[in-house]
């Protein structure tokens, strides 16, 4: 009833494990699985180690979560050599960022032994240099996504930024570059103060929101995006509740990812929202998740 088929890859339900939310070992990727995510996106690998940013990296709020890690991640080689060896009964999906599109194909060449497609991190809102700094612009997201297409044979999809006027512009940029899907949204950018310390809280001073929160926001541009495109758009954005997830699939979403909600409440939440979509499709009198994608877009 939930399995859902994306770029020619099986996923046994539509939810994904967001990139960013777990440290990233075999052994955390196994375990959102057996919890119940249909597949796992990874931490954003680059070509060289990245410490991140200094304490504190993370805010919690009433609604979501401000956080500016700074893209901390082991490097290509070393995250080849823990992965090459691994088999997974389920899709990974590579996150990578880079600074050109060189960067970006050098790293899916490298690492295409170890994943079943690419997400291109062209929007984190808080690492100089990378994401959105690059990713605001559709030249630059069809010089990347046409660069990384070009390498290999994976499907490669495209995260965008919704700190933008016109997030359709990206996606169809992506499109034109010959994008596999789309995912949408990242972080929105943000920033928290300290009342008796009078400065930012993070290290950072700025960085991205995610949660509840910003879920009108997300949805809002998948419901924009699922309306141009002819090619797959994963939500992603404050998804929290079956409630939410049935959202998101009703405005085009093909399938969803989950990250802040893991962060707060666990992997549990996998199993939570399956069971409600489940619930849902029963009661509505639908017999497939397919049956409701996009339904949103046709009144």
């Amino acid at each position: 009833m939930l399995e859902v088929k994306l770029f020619g890859i099986r996923f046994e339900n539509p939810l994904i494990l967001a990139s960013g939310v777990v440290d990233m070992t075999p052994e955390l990727l196994r375990r959102a699985h057996n919890e119940g995510a249909g597949g796992v996106v990874t931490k954003s690998i680059g070509k060289e180690p990245r410490k991140g940013y200094d304490n504190p990296t993370i805010v919690e709020l009433p609604y979501g979560l401000i956080n500016a890690m700074g893209l901390p991640n082991p490097g290509w080689e070393a995250f080849l050599n823990e992965f090459i060896d691994e088999r997974f009964d389920f899709p990974v999906i590579v996150s990578i960022f880079g600074g050109t599109p060189e960067e970006f194909a050098f790293l899916a060449e490298k690492l295409e032994p170890v994943a079943d497609a690419f997400e291109l991190n062209l929007s984190c809102p808080h690492a100089k240099g990378y994401g959105m700094e690059i990713g605001q612009d559709p030249k630059n997201v069809y010089e990347v996504v046409k660069a990384v297409k070009d390498v290999t044979d994976k499907p490669v999809i495209a995260k965008l930024t919704p700190n933008v006027n016109d997030i359709t512009k990206l996606g169809l940029a992506a499109e034109r570059g010959g994008a596999d899907g789309v995912s949408a949204i990242n972080t929105v950018k943000a920033i928290a103060i300290d009342i008796y310390a009078k400065r930012p809280i993070l290290s950072n001073k700025v960085g991205g929101y995610s949660g509840p929160g910003i879920k009108p926001i997300a949805l809002r541009a998948v419901y924009d995006l699922a309306k141009v495109l002819d090619i797959p758009v994963i939500g992603i954005g404050g998804i929290t509740s079956w409630r939410d997830a049935v959202e998101f699939l009703l405005a085009g979403a093909s399938a969803l990812q989950i990250g802040t909600a893991v962060y707060l409440r666990g992997f549990k939440v996998f199993k939570e929202i399956s069971n409600g979509i489940i619930e849902y499709l029963k009661e509505e009198g639908f017999s497939s998740i397919r049956d409701i994608i996009g339904l949103a877009l046709k009144v």
